[in-house]
This record gives C-alpha cells, structure tokens and sequence, in this order.
C-alpha cells in the first residue's frame, strides 16, 4: 500500500528491529545504570518507571479528572508558593545594597529606595509579596480546614502546614526590623516584650531573640540572619515534605464512581 502524506513511514529496520536493538542495549551495563526500570509495555511497567524517575515519583499514577479540574480556590498553594519564589528573587537583590549594621542599615534603605536602579520597585515587590503571602497561606490553611482535609489520614501534613504558618508570620516578623526605623524599633520591642510573659521561658526567649537586654546591634544581626538564611532554608526544606505529603496522601479525593483521567 502506498504511503500517503498523513502516514509515517515504516522504519528501515522495523519496529521489532529497533525494540531489540534498543533492549539490547538497556541490557548492557551502562545501559542499566542509565535505565533503572523496564520499558513501558505493561501498566506495571509504567507504573516501575513512573517511580524510578526523579521528576515523577512525588506524583501518583494515576489520577481523577476531577482532581485537576479548576477550582475557586485550588490556587491558594500556589499562589503561596509563588509569592515565596518572589520574595526570594526580591530579597536578593536587595542583600547586595544592605548592610545589618545600626550605622548603615536605614541609610542603606534610603539609598536603595533614591539611588538604585529599580531599588524601590524591588522593594515594593518584596514587601507586597511578603503581605500577600501571610494572607494567601492562612487562607489555604482556612479552607483546608473548612473542608475537612486535616482529618485522617492527613493529620500529620495539616502539622506541617501549621508549622509552615508559623514559618511564614516569623519571616515578616523578623523582615520588620530590618530598616531600622521608629516604626521597625518600637514594633520589635513590643513584640519581645509580649515574648517575655510567656510562662517559664519568657525572659530566656526575649533575650535569646534581642541578644541583650535591649534592642541593639546584636538584634539586628540575628533577625537578618533569621530573615535572609535559616528560616527561608527552613521554608523550603519543609515545603518539599508537604507537597510529597499532599501527594502521597491523595488530599483531591473525589468519588469512586468518577472515571480515571
């Protein structure tokens, strides 16, 4: 028969050809270090490969069309998530014109926001992305809750994602006292001074986050250290275990009767 433009042409070899040659190969040893699980001819064959790969293994094999349908609200990670990349790529932009110094750290401000090029677009960006995250990561808590899904067997995911709201309410709170300004001092004294009456570990806590018995050089040192290095770290470290939770636990759920995707 005759191969018309809408056909592909057979291969020269033969698809049965190309199968042994190309198994032949995965046979080898270099070819079994580079594939790890068997070709894809059977459903279990697939679902081998699908878990030896390093970009697919956090995802199920399969899937509900219902699940990846759009929803009102199925962004609010997301959006989340998004607004943690953009706090990451504003904030170090800006760590290349701040100093965590009370000699140099409100004229640094000043400088970014006066003199360099797009210094205070970047920091509208950082401080807007920092308030909308707060907001958009107690309103996905608020519906995770509002729909049940930190009931069994999830409990141990909706934990991380608390302590992922307390990671993020830290990061603002620690990005206040960074330009050194009234509005940033008075702020952080208040809220250490509210740290203090906290039963048996008040005083100890206020003083290991002031570094001193007031709010000084030292103070301003570990917020930066806290604000730019061990809770973003944290943040994200902990961010990969909730969406391999939120996988691995099937947290879109839908009715058994729906047809697989």
């Amino acid at each position: 028969m005759a191969v018309t433009d809408k056909e592909t042409p057979p291969s020269p070899l033969g698809p049965e050809v190309e199968s042994d040659v190309f198994d032949k190969v995965r046979e080898t040893s270099v070819g079994r270090s580079i594939w790890r699980a068997p070709r894809r001819v059977t459903p279990r064959d697939r679902a081998a490969s699908h878990w030896a790969s390093f970009a697919l293994h956090i995802y199920p094999v399969k899937m509900k069309r219902k699940e990846i349908a759009f929803r009102y609200s199925w962004y609010l990670g997301v959006i989340s998530t998004v607004l943690l990349g953009s706090l990451v790529l504003s904030g170090l932009y800006l760590m290349f014109f701040y100093v965590p110094s009370p000699n140099q750290a409100y004229s640094n401000v000043q400088t970014l926001q006066t003199e360099v090029a797009f210094g205070q677009y970047v920091r509208n960006v950082h401080r807007w992305s920092a308030h909308l995250m707060v907001l958009a990561v107690v309103a996905h808590m608020t519906r995770v809750f509002y729909r049940g899904a930190y009931k069994a067997p999830r409990e141990f995911n909706w934990v991380i994602g608390v302590v992922l709201l307390m990671l993020t309410l830290l990061m603002s709170f620690t990005g206040y006292l960074l330009p050194w300004d009234q509005l940033a001092y008075w702020a952080i004294t208040v809220g250490t001074e509210m740290a203090a009456y906290v039963p048996f570990v008040g005083d100890s806590t206020r003083e290991m986050m002031l570094g001193g018995p007031i709010v000084g050089a030292s103070t301003l040192l570990r917020f930066y250290v806290l604000h730019v290095a061990v809770l973003p770290l944290m943040i994200v470290s902990i961010l990969m275990i909730h969406l391999w939770r939120w996988r691995k636990d099937s947290m879109l759920e839908v009715e058994r009767n729906e047809p697989d995707a």
